[in-house]
């Protein structure tokens, strides 16, 4: 069940990525998404 959700949570995050570098995401107002996905990152990144 882990695996899924981390393998759902890098898909999300590439997807997302895709949309913020094509500029979907600023057209459609969900630059927010970019600082979301950067804070969930934040707490793995201290642990590592």
């Amino acid at each position: 069940m882990a695996l899924i959700l981390y393998l759902l949570y890098y898909l999300v995050a590439i997807v997302t990525l895709f949309f913020h570098f094509t500029g979907q995401l600023e057209r459609w107002g969900m630059e927010w998404v970019i600082l979301v996905l950067a804070v969930t990152v934040f707490p793995v990144v201290l642990y590592l």
